[in-house]
Formats: structure tokens, sequence, C-alpha cells
């Protein structure tokens, strides 16, 4: 059986399985399993796959169809430009999610943390994958004066193990810890960046099956109205913050305002929500001054 045939029937499989976008991912898991390049394919569409390959491709698209997320059959997501390894112990880092990385870039760029001489430290609650403080410190050698110097926390040992790992594999150094948010946290921070549960409980069972049945619901489950993980981390966040340091949200598309609500009576300043490039809020973040 030759490439084309062979992602010709896995199209149409995807497609009937009622998987989203049945072409990209048929493409996706062909050059997964066979190493292709779209140039290479389409100079020799017709070159046959080897047994092992056609076994390998067809077992790919099998889960695939059972909407298990391609990413959890290719192990990576990429993010930021770089490569993450991911499990069912984590969330897919989403583009979304970069908004977060490039506004924590913008601060940290803009000569407004608070001066702690040569060393800025930044902490990361509900790392998971750690694809938020390991892309902060990757790309903070760029503009940034002084060293940068990360932690990630997670109450998940699993999801902390997928983290350590994507620091090793990227030859980025970042200190993990397991914790209940603050629980576990020592000191004091320049920046407290998170992508905390936020889906409300009773909304978890009607999200899309990749999600509902594939995601860690812990990463998912953000209490009764969506707002448990920001209450709390708005009212402990105080404690870990240096004077005139920036506390940064990931939030739902409709959580920004409340979100933002509770950092101004907390006592927060210069507060600013952006939106993601479907126009939806998506980051809101403050500075804390005492």
């Amino acid at each position: 059986m030759s490439l084309k045939s062979e992602y010709e029937q896995a199209k149409e499989r995807l497609r009937l399985s009622g998987v989203p976008d049945p072409e990209l991912d048929a493409w996706y898991l062909l050059e997964h399993i066979t190493g292709i390049s779209r140039a290479s394919y389409y100079a020799d569409p017709d070159r046959e796959m080897t047994e092992a390959q056609r076994s390998a491709y067809a077992r790919c698209v099998e889960r695939r169809s059972g909407r298990v997320p391609l990413q959890h059959i290719t192990g990576v997501q990429e993010f930021m430009g770089l490569e993450f390894r991911v499990n069912e112990n984590v969330l897919i880092p989403r583009q979304d999610t970069e908004i977060l990385v490039e506004e924590a870039l913008k601060c940290l760029r803009s000569g407004r943390l608070p001066d702690t001489g040569n060393l800025t430290e930044i902490l990361d609650l509900c790392t998971g994958s750690g694809c938020i403080i390991l892309s902060v410190l990757h790309h903070a050698g760029s503009g940034v004066k002084g060293l940068v110097r990360g932690t990630g926390s997670d109450l998940s040992e699993r999801a902390l193990y997928v983290a350590e790992e994507n620091g090793r594999r990227l030859g980025i150094r970042a200190e993990f810890i397991q914790s209940d948010l603050f629980e576990n946290i020592p000191g004091k921070y320049s920046m407290i960046l998170s992508n905390p549960p936020y889906i409300r409980s009773g909304d978890i069972d009607t999200l899309q099956e990749e999600v509902r049945l594939y995601d860690p619901r812990m990463a998912l489950d953000g209490k009764e109205d969506g707002l448990y993980f920001y209450r709390r981390i708005i009212e402990e966040s105080t404690e870990h913050l240096k004077d005139g340091g920036y506390l940064m949200f990931e939030t739902g598309c409709s959580q920004a305002d409340e979100t933002a609500g509770m950092m101004r009576e907390k006592g927060f300043s210069d507060i600013k929500v952006k939106k993601d490039l479907a126009g939806l809020d998506r980051v809101v973040y403050g500075r804390y001054i005492k």
C-alpha cells in the first residue's frame, strides 16, 4: 500500500469518526510514523510503506478515531517554538496560553519589576507540563537584565515528572515543587504566573471528548463557578509577591472581569486584560504595590 492510499483511507476513517480536522490529523500521524516531509510526500506519493509502518499508522488512526488526542498519540506538542512532551497527566499546551507567556516577557523587559539586583525570580502555579515557566525562561535571555530563575509547582506528582522531563530535554533549568498552590512555596517572587483550573464543575461533561475524557480532571475543575483557584491565588499571593511584583493569569473568556475585580479589591493596581487571537479575553494581570 502506498503512502497516498494509506493517507486517503486514514482521512476518511477520521472524518467518519467526527474528528474535527481529519486531513490535518491524518497527515500528522503519517509524519509521526514515517518521518516524511510534505515535500517528499508530494514528490513521490506512491512510495510503498513498510508493513511495520502500515501497522503502526493503522493503530494510531484507530486511536485518534476513538478521540484520543493527537498529542497523546505522538507524545508531543509545540508551544512557543519549543517541543514539549505531554501525556494523560498534563493539559496539552494550547496556543491561547502563549499570550500569557508573551505578556510575562513584556513585563520582564519593561524594567518595572522589583529591583532585586541581578536576579529575578518567577513562580508558575499549576505548572502541568511546565510549558509556561520553561518558555519564559527560554525566551527571557533576550532583553532582560540579569538572571531569571524559575520555579514551577503543581499538586500532581505525575505532572511534575512530565515538567521535569521537559526541562531536561530542552536544557532549561527550573525548580519544580509539589504543592497545593502556596502550601510548600517559600520566599517571595517578582512575578507569579498561573493557568489554573477554571472550568465550572457542571460544564466539564459538556466539553469536547478529547478534553472531557483524556485531560486530567483536576487540571480542569475550577469548582462550582470556575473561580475557586483565582480567589485562593489572589488572596494568598500578596504574601509571596515582592513589592511591585506582578500576578498574571490565563482566564476563561468570560472570567476576566470578575478576576480583575477580585484583584482590584485585594489591592492590585495597573490591571490589564489581554485578548486572544479570536478577540476573547484571555489574560489578566496586575501589580501589587504595598
